[in-house]
């Protein structure tokens, strides 16, 4: 490339990346407990376990689980009833008000045995403060979107890197980082190293989170499509007073599908949901397919299918990608390999932020008029790097 190009591409490169850095900081630091969410609730005992039963230990009707949590808050009206996709003995139903406490309150119910297990916090503890900052910075709506943006910058920052990477390191072996120069410029060498050996992961991280900021636009469209479709019939009357059963319903939408599980159920008015319907979201029993859901709507008085149809890929790549974004795939191996690339890119965005403030502290005394000596070279090469126009 010529000077004038890699001047061009220096100045994308610098400005994408100091326009997001900060932000990518706080993603990243936020983002390492939340890869071991699981762990961490062991540890400090927030997580629900189980008593030990046969693993034939026959499962109760949903109705009595529905019972059973509403019985710790009768003012309130079911919303959800889910499982983790790794344990069926335990039936999280989260409750909800119509009045002016918006708080919602979840009651963890043995499948086995209809024992209420626990209340877990939905909304408060260190977790839920991590987890929203990551997500959306207590700002909602605005504030996923301005993290997409602020990812979509990392994209770019990320691509102008590569371009630069190739003429800047071109007289160097792969992963060389220069000890024996100045403090700034094995900095470089390392920000340059460590940036190419976790490009892939970045390019992996940075694409799903981007798409997992835009979840509640996929959501109200898919509702405002997919659903009004499905539950069209329905259009002009009134919302059912009375419920029919639950597990009726989910009998009958696991009569359509028999090879699939429950992964998680809608009540009617919710956002999964139509004001008319139980939406009984089913997933496979393989690794992959555990985390594709197919949508079922079962009429909530009747407990008759009324549709189901595939999910639009727009959907189905937001489910893929909420659990990539966190490792979540491999098991125990690969969120350590996560947690290690999360960890190197900090480092990444640490040394390039560094090397940033110091642009203009290269030599202690040297001036404009100083000749073109190795020093001045080094101040040139690590220049050209950040954006000021030097070449190799």
């Amino acid at each position: 490339m010529t000077s004038a190009t890699i001047r061009r591409w220096a100045w994308v490169h610098k400005w994408s990346s100091l326009i997001c850095t900060l932000f990518m900081l706080l993603l990243c630091l936020t983002g390492l407990p939340l890869i071991f969410h699981h762990e961490i609730g062991h540890l400090l005992g927030t997580d629900v376990e189980a008593p030990p039963l046969p693993a034939a230990a026959p499962r109760i009707s949903l109705d009595r689980v529905l019972e059973v949590a509403r019985s710790r808050y009768p003012d309130r009206q079911g919303m959800f009833v889910s499982q983790e996709p790794d344990d069926d003995r335990v039936w999280y139903v989260t409750l909800g008000a119509s009045g002016a406490d918006k708080a919602l309150k979840q009651v963890a119910v043995d499948a086995r045995t209809g024992a209420p297990l626990a209340e877990p916090k939905v909304d408060e503890g260190v977790m839920h403060v991590i987890h929203e900052l990551h997500v959306d910075l207590f700002a909602g709506l605005p504030g996923k979107l301005f993290l997409g943006g602020m990812g979509v910058l990392l994209m770019i920052a990320i691509v102008s890197g590569v371009v630069l990477y190739a003429p800047f390191m071109r007289k160097l072996d792969f992963g060389t980082v220069r000890r024996d120069h100045s403090p700034r410029l094995k900095w470089l060498d390392l920000h340059n190293m460590l940036g190419i050996v976790t490009l892939a992961w970045a390019v992996v991280v940075t694409l799903t989170g981007i798409v997992n900021t835009l979840a509640d636009p996929v959501i109200g469209m898919w509702r405002a499509d997919q659903v009004s479709r499905m539950a069209a019939q329905y259009q002009g009357l009134p919302p059912p007073k009375q419920l029919g059963s639950l597990q009726a319903s989910v009998d009958a939408a696991l009569a359509l599908e028999p090879g699939m599980k429950v992964r998680f159920i809608a009540f009617p008015g919710t956002s999964f949901s139509s004001p008319h319907h139980f939406g009984v979201f089913l997933r496979g029993d393989a690794p992959l397919t555990a985390r594709l859901l197919k949508p079922v709507l079962v009429d909530a008085q009747t407990a008759k299918v009324t549709d189901s149809r595939p999910l639009p890929w727009y959907f189905t790549a937001l489910l893929l990608s909420q659990p990539l974004h966190f490792g979540d795939y491999g098991g125990m191996p690969m969120k350590i390999l996560w947690a290690l690339l999360d960890m190197a890119t900090l480092i990444v965005l640490g040394s390039g932020l560094y090397l940033w403030l110091r642009r203009e502290a290269w030599i202690p005394g040297e001036t404009g008029g100083a000749p073109a000596g190795p020093a001045l070279h080094e101040r040139r090469m690590a220049s050209g790097a950040l954006g000021g126009g030097g070449e190799r």
